[in-house]
Order: structure tokens, then C-alpha cells, then sequence
């Protein structure tokens, strides 16, 4: 008996990874989005992003996706080999060549123990969020996944940029919707491959059940062959991939489930 469960726990959790799903997507993505994503340093995008990017690049209604990091990771003298396993990083991932930059600003250098400022994030971000006609920017939520200053000031450099916006009337209609990703507690933030069955649960009964188990936030979840697709993307930061970097890749659950929460 206790075989035959084990078996049936199996097959359901192989089961669950062979396709993506998602929850809440349309709540996420207005019509004809033009979406952004904001990040601090190269590798951010698929260490921490992968699933969301890569069900964009499929989603029905096509939305336009952009990346601007705002770093050149530079904090070990590293600066233009990260850029460059950054392309090759969003190649993988699918972001079209005209549609990424990188940012080299005095004020906004990788470092672990300095919080960027707002009104400066703010100030860098504006010509690409209006000569592109942004309307969704995804970036960190305010704890910032693993607590790096740099990742938790984010959310608040694209807020104040939203709200600067939606105070300027001839600019109202413009203001970007700012999203963040959940950061999960440390326990579960490590489930990695069982976080799925979890998720996707959730998600199913959402569909079962709506008025009783309708999520909060937008859920994206990668099937397996996503999944490979972001491990091939974290593999070109070279310069990144330490040992604990390994565990990262194999037990992470942002490697295999994104949710997002307004911020």
C-alpha cells in the first residue's frame, strides 16, 4: 500500500512538470502590454525571472518585453564580462537585441551594503519607460528576494516614477503599472522541484473554485523544459557560478514558479 501511494505521489509530480501553467495573467497584462523588466545586476533575469519571461514570450497576446538592468555588475571589476553573458543570458531567454540595455550610472553600482536611491532610479528609468511606452514594469517586491539592497530598492525607484507620472496630467494615461516578485520565506523558497505540485494546485483549484480559492497575485509555473531553458540561461554567467550557485540551480524555487503582487 505504502508503495502504491509513493508510485501515485510520483507519477503526479512528474506529471505536473511535463507543461507550464499560470494563474492571474490576465489581471498581469492589459491589452497590447509593453512590459519591462527592472533589474539590479546580470543574472538577476534568470536566476529569479526566468519562469515569468519565458511564459511572456508565449503568452497569446503577445506583449512586448524589454530589460533594463541598472548595473553592469561590476562590484568584483567584472563589469563588461557580465554584460556580455548577460546577452547571451537573454538571447536564451528570448528578449529581443533592440529591446535591452544596461545602465553604468556612478550612483547605481553593485554593492551589498548600499541602498539605491529612489528619485535616482526614477530619474534613469524615465527615457526608457516613455520612449518605449512602458505600461508594466517587473522588478523585485520590497524585501527584494534575498535581501540585497540593491534588488529592495528597486520597487521604490519604479514606484516613485509612477506616481511622478500619474501627477503630470498630460502624462497620466502613461504611468506603467509597477509589479513585484513575492519573495517566499527561506524554507520554501528552497522546494525547488516540489514547490510545483504546490502551485499548481493552488491554481487548479482557482479554476475549480473561484470564488473560494482565487489567488491574489498573478502565479507563473514552468514546466520541465522551461525549467532547462533557464538552467542553460544561468549557465552563461560564467563568472557567477560558484558552488553554492549549483545548489541555487537545483533546489530554487524561482527557477520553477513566479508569483507577483501589485506594488
Amino acid at each position: 500500500m505504502q508503495f502504491h501511494l509513493l508510485l501515485a505521489f510520483v507519477a503526479a509530480l512528474v506529471s505536473s512538470l511535463c507543461f507550464p501553467i499560470h494563474s492571474g495573467v490576465d489581471a498581469l497584462l492589459p491589452n497590447a502590454a509593453r512590459i519591462l523588466l527592472l533589474t539590479a545586476h546580470p543574472d538577476d533575469e534568470c536566476f529569479f525571472f526566468a519562469p515569468t519571461i519565458l511564459a511572456l514570450q508565449r503568452d497569446f497576446s503577445q506583449p512586448e518585453v524589454y530589460s533594463l538592468c541598472l548595473s553592469t555588475g561590476n562590484a568584483e571589476g567584472l563589469g563588461d564580462k557580465r554584460r556580455g553573458e548577460l546577452d547571451r543570458s537573454l538571447d536564451i531567454l528570448g528578449v529581443d537585441s533592440d529591446k535591452r540595455w544596461v545602465v553604468d550610472h556612478p550612483l547605481l553600482q553593485d554593492n551589498i551594503t548600499m541602498r539605491w536611491e529612489a528619485s535616482v532610479i526614477a530619474d534613469v528609468l524615465t527615457p526608457f519607460v516613455v520612449d518605449n511606452n512602458i505600461t508594466v514594469i517587473l522588478t523585485f517586491d520590497t524585501r527584494g528576494i534575498s535581501s540585497h539592497p540593491n534588488h529592495y530598492s528597486l520597487p521604490f525607484g519604479a514606484s516613485h516614477l509612477s506616481r511622478t507620472m500619474s501627477s503630470t496630467k498630460s502624462r497620466t494615461e502613461n504611468a506603467p503599472r509597477v509589479l513585484g516578485l513575492l519573495t517566499i520565506p527561506v524554507v520554501p523558497k528552497y522546494f525547488g522541484i516540489f514547490a510545483i505540485p504546490l502551485a499548481r494546485a493552488r491554481i487548479i483549484l482557482s479554476w475549480l473554485m473561484p470564488e473560494v480559492f482565487s489567488p491574489s497575485t498573478a502565479i507563473f509555473t514552468s514546466g520541465f523544459g522551461e525549467y532547462l531553458i533557464g538552467v542553460r540561461a544561468l549557465l552563461e554567467h560564467d563568472s557567477q557560478m560558484i558552488w553554492f550557485r549549483y545548489l541555487y540551480m537545483l533546489f530554487s524555487r524561482y527557477l520553477w514558479v513566479n508569483e507577483w503582487v501589485e506594488i
